[in-house]
This record gives C-alpha cells, sequence and structure tokens, in this order.
C-alpha cells in the first residue's frame, strides 16, 4: 500500500499499521523522514529495523548498484524494501517521501493506493498550484488497484488521472462520509459503516478525515486483508505517532508538531483551539529556507503568545534573523523574541514560560528533533 499527500502520510501509515496489526496481520512500515534515529524510518511488526539489518541491507545495495549513482533517499529506499522483501510480511506500508510519481517509492506497482490531503508545498518539484501537485500524487495509482483520497475537495487532475488509468478513485465526501457525534464518530463506506467510533488517539479533528480514508481503503481491501470491528476501534484507540501535535504534560506543557506548511498549520491551530490553557503558548519556530514561512506563521498566530525563531543544525534551515524577517509582517515586533539555537530557545523558556504556559516546538522535524534529544533538560 502506498502512501501520498502533502499532510497526514505519516499518521494514516500509523493508523493502517494499527488496525492491521490488531487484526493479526505481520506489517511492515516504511516512512520518512525520521526524528532520532534512521532505524525509524523501517518497523517491522511494530518494532525498528536493527543497525545490523540497515548495514547489511546498505551493502548489499552499494554491492548491487554498480556504477550507478544513487541519491540519499533512493538508497534508503532501497534498503528499505530489500530487507522487507527477506521478512514474512503480510502487508507492506510505504509512505512516498515526495510527490508520487517520481519518487523512489513509486518503483514498487503497489496494490492500493492512498492520498491523504493536497496542499501547496515543495512547489519548486511539484509545481505551484494543486492541480499540478495532485497530478505528480496521482502517480502512485495502478490501473484496476484501489485508490482513496482523504481530501473533501480535491484538484481535478487527480480524478482525470485516475479516469485515463482505469481505477476507482474513491473521495472523502463523494463515495464515503463521517459525521461526529457527542460519543465519537459514525464512518459510512459504500457497502458498510461503523457506528460511534472512538476518535484517533492522535489529537486534532483533522485526523478524522486520515482515518476515514483508511477504513476506506480497508473496504476496499476487504478481500485480502479482511479486519473486525474490533480490530478497527483497537487500532484507532492505541495508534501512536511521535511529533503530530505530541502532548507532553508538565508545570509547562509541551507540544510537538512536525507541520512546516499552511495547510498542516491551519490543523494544528485548530488542535491547539481545543486543548485548555490556563497561560500562554510560546511557539519556537525552525523551518527551512524555501518554506512559505509567513504563511505557516498567518495560520497559527492566533494560537500563539509570543514566538521564537531558531536556527537549526542543518545547511537548508532558516536562520534565525531570517525567520524572524518572514513573520515580523505578519505577527509584530513585540512578539517575537530570537535564539540562535533549539537550545538557547529551551535555556530562555526555562526561566520565561511560567506554570499553565504551554511550549510549541514546530515548524520542521529537525525543529522537533533537536527538541526531543534536549527535552530531559526542560524542567
Amino acid at each position: 500500500i502506498s502512501v501520498a499527500g502533502t499532510n497526514g502520510k505519516g499518521s494514516s501509515v500509523a493508523m493502517l499499521e494499527a488496525i492491521l496489526s490488531r487484526a493479526g496481520y505481520r506489517v511492515g512500515c516504511y516512512t520518512s523522514p525520521h526524528l532520532l534515529r534512521y532505524n525509524e524510518r523501517l518497523r517491522l511488526c511494530g518494532e525498528e529495523v536493527s543497525d545490523q539489518a540497515l548495514c547489511e541491507a546498505f551493502t548489499r545495495i552499494d554491492q548491487a548498484r554498480g556504477e550507478d549513482s544513487l541519491t540519499y533517499f533512493e538508497f534508503g529506499t532501497l534498503a528499505a524494501l530489500d530487507i522487507m522483501s527477506r521478512e514474512t510480511l503480510d502487508v507492506a506500508l510505504l509512505e512516498v517521501g515526495l510527490g508520487g510519481r517520481l519518487d523512489a517509492v513509486n518503483i514498487v506497482d503497489a496494490d492500493a493506493a492512498m492520498m491523504t490531503s493536497i496542499g501547496i508545498d515543495h512547489i519548486e518539484w511539484l509545481g505551484a498550484d494543486r492541480e499540478s501537485i495532485a497530478r505528480e500524487k496521482a502517480g502512485i495509482m495502478r490501473a484496476a488497484c484501489p485508490a482513496v483520497c482523504g481530501d473533501t475537495d480535491p484538484p481535478h487532475s487527480l480524478r482525470t488521472e485516475a479516469d485515463r488509468i482505469g481505477t476507482g478513485l474513491q473521495v472523502l465526501g463523494q463515495d464515503f462520509s463521517i459525521r461526529e457525534t457527542a460519543r465519537g464518530w459514525h464512518w459510512q463506506g459504500g457497502h458498510s459503516h461503523y457506528r460511534d467510533l472512538p476518535r484517533p488517539a492522535l489529537p486534532g479533528a483533522h485526523q478524522l478525515a486520515n482515518a476515514a480514508a483508511v477504513l476506506m481503503l480497508l473496504e476496499m481491501l476487504e478481500a485480502r486483508l479482511p479486519v473486525t470491528e474490533k480490530s478497527v476501534r483497537a487500532g484507532l484507540k492505541w495508534v501512536k505517532l511521535a511529533g503530530r501535535v505530541q502532548r507532553l504534560t508538565g508545570r509547562v506543557e509541551q507540544v510537538l508538531d512536525v507541520s512546516h506548511n499552511a495547510q498542516a498549520a491551519l490543523a494544528l491551530a485548530d488542535a491547539l483551539r481545543n486543548i485548555p490553557l490556563a497561560g500562554g503558548t510560546h511557539a519556537v519556530l525552525g523551518m527551512m529556507r524555501d518554506k512559505d514561512t509567513a504563511s505557516y506563521a498567518r495560520a497559527l498566530d492566533p494560537q500563539v503568545s509570543c514566538w521564537y525563531p531558531v536556527g537549526l543544525a542543518i545547511g537548508r534551515a532558516g536562520s534565525a534573523e531570517q525567520l524572524r524577517a518572514k513573520i515580523e509582517p505578519v505577527v509584530g515586533d513585540a512578539r517575537i523574541s530570537t535564539c540562535q539555537s533549539v537550545a538557547d530557545a529551551m535555556e530562555l523558556l526555562k526561566h520565561k514560560a511560567e506554570s499553565g504556559d504551554r511550549v510549541l516546538v514546530c515548524g520542521s522535524f529537525y525543529t522537533v528533533a533537536e527538541w526531543t534529544a534536549l527535552r530531559p533538560g526542560f524542567g
């Protein structure tokens, strides 16, 4: 099963993994990027792959490639596929790295394809509008194979491509639906339904769309991968994924989120709005230079009291000063405190954040990763 989309890929893979595992299947997951350890990218039956297995796979790929050059992601993807091919797995879940049509993951003719939300990101590679971006993501679909989209307003190019290759694309709001209730939510598929499902354990109302698409895909695959309602409920209840509105309680609550575009920032803002808060929100923001930082900050600003732009230990990241220059016209100068690093921001917030406040760490996987590595030092 290949999973593409602007936002929600990792969450959708995690939900698929949780449900299928509880249904008794042996599941392999390849995702990217990682937070702290490269091993996070490949899970086999719920466990991260070992260093030894990775190194042996890298050696095999290096020997097989001969004089051919491979990118970092291509190398890793081939190693993951090599490892999974040597395991006795029932399902392989493959998260697309970028786009879809030309992504390394797309060398696999997947039995099913899932597309999550489609927004504006990576425009230098995928195009500057949703129609162009959707056309690239549609490249993971295969003729006569199940395909699902969890975006309620998918670009026309997605449906056009599905019709061209002859796959029955199912779209949220058109072919399957959800309805929130006091006790949870209802899901209506093509010929099956669930009532009063538990909300996904991953926070945020946007996760319902991801969960709905997951259930539709499982319905379409039920002849090959039957799952019980008990497995669905258990999977939704116990799914876990770091860095997605991840809450760490304490005197000052920490919320870690890897969102890095405006669409994801809106979803994050909505999630924060529904989390009780006694004090203010301090946002530690680190982003790549090529991201639309102003739009990201604009979407999130209603939920933020003070901003702390930080530099990151990666060449592609914007400096603290560059980030400040981008967000200042949006949020104003008075609420910005520039910090040269995540460590500097943490040290400042140890003294500035008061009981009942919240520290939000966001803007990039790298921001969350650096904070997570230092987090034991945050009282």
